[in-house]
């Protein structure tokens, strides 16, 4: 089996990359290294199975051998301190690109989707088939999730129309090596690099919203299981944990396992932009998963976490 991953060489791309290598598959990487890095992948070049094309997707037009697969890990996310703009068009013009490259060489489709599409829902824990609650237009902080929203309908249509085959994967807070350590990448990063530079622990709000975090071998071993799988067309399945935490205990538990004196820094929501939200609980009902896929989560957050602080300090080692 050939898999063509757009947006290998990022955070879940190129662990994804490693996972699917490890089994035997064919892995096609595609990625202008906008956020994705040649270091996430630089010990899969010159492998056996492996190709890397640094490209725009936008440019590829046609492909030399088919891929059986083509998963879309391309995303600009929730734009907090950047463009609306760019979080919509990106979005939509990539998966739009893509499906068309899985209806043309006759490929599953898999789009990786985001909690955040449930918005504010307060219908926990979240179900694939719940209501998606979104604040005001005026918001620019919900384009990221529009977007994906949009993804969604225009997966399954093409999939009504033209019979490509389309399962959405929701992924919920994800976290571990290879991770961004800006808020591109979550919490966790931005967390572990203010205390182990001595820096003020930024907290958006008051910190009290809740969230659930996934280690990202957890993730990987979940997506491959829908990659080998050939009966989820149509299927939209959440992958997460129902272990909830609080971003402001979040950030005492990381200084607590990094033996670190925490000082926070509270940015309000209104900095970032007019009638900027945040929901204050996310957790995701994970019953489709372990229903169609086995899964269960391995990791609890304190030992991902803890696998997460080694590397950071390991890649400081380096440096």
């Amino acid at each position: 089996m050939q898999i063509l991953l757009a947006g290998g060489a990022g955070f879940v791309g190129s662990h994804l990359a490693d996972a699917l290598l490890n089994k035997g598959y064919e892995v096609l990487v595609i990625d202008n290294l906008e956020k994705g890095s040649i270091i996430n992948i630089q010990h899969n070049i010159g492998k056996h199975g492996f190709k890397f094309i640094k490209s725009d997707i936008m440019e590829i037009t046609e492909l030399k051998e088919k891929p059986d697969v083509i998963v879309n890990l391309i995303a600009s996310k929730i734009p907090r301190y950047s463009s609306g703009y760019i979080t919509l068009t990106k979005n939509i013009e990539v998966e739009r690109h893509l499906l068309e490259l899985s209806r043309k060489y006759n490929s599953r489709h898999i789009l990786i989707s985001t909690s955040d599409v449930y918005g504010k829902s307060t219908d926990f824990p979240l179900r694939e088939d719940g209501d998606l609650v979104l604040g005001p237009s005026t918001s620019r902080r919900w384009c990221y999730a529009v977007s994906k929203i949009y993804n969604e309908h225009l997966s399954l249509s093409y999939m009504d129309e033209f019979g490509v085959y389309v399962t959405i994967l929701r992924y919920f807070g994800i976290y571990g090596p290879r991770q961004h350590l800006n808020w591109w990448g979550g919490p966790v990063g931005v967390f572990i690099d203010a205390l182990y530079n001595g820096n003020k622990v930024e907290i958006h709000g008051t910190g009290k919203q809740k969230r659930s975090f996934i280690y990202i071998d957890d993730v990987v071993k979940a997506t491959v299981k829908v990659i080998e799988s050939s009966n989820l067309n149509g299927e939209i399945i959440n992958i997460g944990t129902e272990e909830e935490i609080s971003i402001l205990e979040l950030a005492r538990k990381i200084a607590l396992l990094m033996d670190k004196q925490a000082e926070f820094k509270f940015v309000p929501y209104e900095n970032f932009s007019k009638n900027y939200e945040d929901p204050q609980r996310r957790v995701g009902d994970i019953k489709k998963a372990q229903k169609f896929l086995g899964f269960k989560p391995e990791i609890t957050l304190e030992e991902g976490l803890k696998k997460t602080i080694k590397w950071y300090k390991e890649q400081k080692r380096s440096e």
